[in-house]
């Protein structure tokens, strides 16, 4: 489904229907108003809204001392400076405080297009799960982060909210609920667990489309929360499918699929297979060449899913019939 605006524009809107009843909710900028839209918060509530200019480690420190005060900032720029740029400013100000300040990344991994490799961030996940305590949300789509809003302004800590800025697709529907922590089942199916976020859901269900018409099973999985990490329901997964590919437009090491490999590692270790950036930085591409040059587009997820014998939850081998010319 196309929605008719973007979801930086809608993800905006919605924080100002929120901030209307709550009057500590504050919008932080980095000299990126424009980019995200926050003037349509700036026009609602001009007192609840600063722009730093180009200094992001300052709009860290003043989100922690808005914070510590009762207020709820939302601070806002591109995914490599939300984190790595003032990677030191959140531990030591606003984790060890563990303050309610609520870090805006865009544009994640190839959604940074032709920003090109200085903003393509794939290690902004990974470096923000190594913080304790730190919470971290990739919503799908507007419907998911209009239902997981509220909730992470409703948590008393720091959240890492990895958000595409300029998607107007939707999976999802207003009636389609979602909790925070809690992985969300798209779909269940017996022969395999596929466990994805963010942009990749597309590209996954168009490849497990195509794989149940060859006769196999799929259970697709939405970790739209990396952190804290749903082990039960991955754990479940595992032992219903015995096998498990990741799907993230990250870097496979401290993303996804090291999340999910680490819990089934220790409690019911399966194979795993991780399908994300194979440990480079990015470069200049529109999201789908990025994507298919990285192997997760739908035609990669496709051939992994079908280029082993699926396990099935006896142990057996399935035979199945796969047409030469798309494998």
């Amino acid at each position: 489904m196309t929605l008719d605006k973007e979801l930086r524009e809608l993800y905006v809107e919605e924080l100002v229907k929120i901030a209307k009843d709550n009057n500590n909710i504050m919008v932080l900028d980095a000299d990126l108003m424009k980019a995200h839209k926050t003037n349509i918060f700036k026009d609602a509530y001009p007192e609840r809204y600063i722009d730093v200019g180009v200094a992001e480690a300052n709009m860290i420190g003043i989100a922690a001392g808005l914070a510590n005060m009762g207020k709820i900032p939302f601070t806002h720029t591109f995914t490599p400076f939300s984190t790595r740029r003032v990677y030191d400013q959140i531990a030591i100000s606003v984790g060890l405080a563990y303050l309610p300040v609520k870090i805006v990344g865009s544009d994640p991994g190839v959604t940074a297009e032709l920003n090109g490799q200085t903003h393509m961030s794939f290690e902004d996940a990974g470096i923000m799960r190594n913080l304790p305590k730190m919470t971290i949300v990739e919503p799908v789509d507007i419907y998911q982060l209009r239902k997981l809003l509220p909730q992470i302004i409703e948590h008393d800590g720091p959240v890492y909210i990895r958000l595409d800025r300029k998607s107007k697709n939707a999976f999802f529907d207003e009636n389609v609920d979602f909790k925070l922590g809690k992985i969300h089942e798209v779909k269940d199916g017996e022969d395999i667990t596929i466990i994805t976020s963010g942009i990749c859901l597309f590209e996954v269900m168009k490849a497990v489309e195509k794989a149940e018409n060859e006769g196999i099973s799929v259970k697709v999985l939405n970790m739209h929360t990396l952190k804290p990490v749903d082990s039960e329901t991955i754990i479940k997964a595992a032992k219903k499918t015995n096998k498990i590919i990741t799907v993230e437009n990250h870097n496979i090491i401290n993303g996804w699929g090291s999340a999910v490999a680490e819990v089934v590692s220790e409690n019911y270790p399966v194979k795993v297979i991780r399908m994300g950036i194979k440990d480079h930085y990015g470069e200049v591409g529109k999201s789908d060449f990025l994507m298919k040059k990285y192997g997760i587009d739908a035609d990669s997820i496709y051939k992994k899913i079908v280029e082993s014998p699926v396990i099935s939850q006896e142990g057996n081998k399935k035979t199945m019939k796969i047409n030469k010319d798309e494998k």
